[in-house]
């Protein structure tokens, strides 16, 4: 299960940015690589805060997390991909990027002028400081599309991809996020060419497709439908069951309901991993009985012009050009 960004912080899932700042610099200071050079622990630890901190430190990249949860994984709209967690290629501050590409002051983040230059400049030896390590190289990412079903982008869920790299194909598994819009691009962190010199692995950008479903239509997080009524339902009223995601629902018709009608199931639409949901709406088409006989026709017929005699309005009163 991935790495709940808030608790690594130690912060609510309220905290301001200010609050989301002080936390990270704490920990930082606590955990940076630097301080503990034969820490593997601590090495791991910074990585998990270091990549909470470049999703909750950037507006756009917390609300796709807050969207979509534990899923969020480089889960980004049709406007672009999202950065990884050390921009540029790079890795911890002060080896490399920042979040938003910006330079890191490690004098201010390890308390100013005597600390950090205390703490790292001082007991190195000559030797050490005049070692050069091989030169390394971010891995190129690749990119695919794939198409998924209707009913997998709403509910979320597991699907393989089939990568080429360097020649071979490979299949992977992808986790959809539940609620997975159409044109969503995810970033699958290391799936990318590997990289040189010991160099990190690129990313795996992927562009989804959704599929049409036969009977539903989705528009944001409102799931649409045709309802089909039959005429008695529409005069006297019912309640039909309603297929959905979440289950089958018994829906109200009120007595009289016109064709195209929207009825709403608050709730029934798409849902997402932070709790938000959509609405279900349903628009009513009454449907004539097919095959009766001319009898039976001719008596609903008079008795759809009797009923007609004695209503107030002219069905097409409002029409206007």
């Amino acid at each position: 299960m991935a790495d709940d960004h808030y608790q690594t912080l130690g912060v609510p899932r309220t905290a301001s940015a200010e609050d989301i700042r002080k936390a990270y610099r704490e920990l930082a200071r606590k955990y940076h690589p630097d301080l503990h050079p034969d820490d593997d622990a601590a090495k791991e630890k910074f990585k998990k805060v270091q990549a909470a901190f470049d999703v909750l430190n950037d507006p756009s990249k917390r609300e796709m997390y807050d969207r979509y949860g534990s899923s969020f994984e480089g889960v980004g709209g049709p406007g672009g991909w999202g950065g990884g967690p050390f921009p540029g290629g790079g890795g911890f501050p002060g080896a490399g990027g920042f979040p938003g590409g910006q330079e890191i002051d490690l004098e201010s983040l390890f308390g100013g002028a005597g600390g950090f230059g205390d703490l790292f400049g001082r007991g190195r030896t000559k030797a050490a400081r005049g070692r050069r390590r091989p030169a390394q190289m971010a891995g190129e990412d690749l990119t695919a599309r794939i198409e998924i079903p209707f009913r997998l982008a709403i509910d979320g869920g597991k699907t393989d991809v089939r990568v080429e790299r360097d020649g071979t194909a490979e299949t992977i598994t992808v986790t959809i996020p539940q609620g997975l819009p159409d044109g969503a691009r995810m970033r699958l962190r290391g799936q990318g060419l590997p990289g040189a010199g010991g160099g990190p692995a690129g990313d795996l950008l992927l562009e989804v497709r959704v599929q049409p479903h036969p009977v539903y239509r989705r528009d944001g997080d409102t799931l649409e439908l045709t309802l089909p009524v039959s005429l008695s339902e529409a005069i006297a009223g019912a309640k039909v069951d309603v297929p959905t995601p979440w289950g089958t629902i018994a829906l109200r018709i009120p007595p009289g309901t016109s064709g195209g009608r929207k009825l709403r199931a608050a709730g029934m639409g798409v849902r997402h991993a932070n709790g938000s949901k959509g609405d279900l709406i349903a628009e009513v088409q009454i449907t004539l009985p097919a095959g009766a006989d001319s009898a039976v026709t001719e008596k609903l017929l008079e008795a759809a012009r009797g009923a007609e005699a004695s209503a107030a309005a002219e069905p097409r009163a409002q029409l206007r050009w």
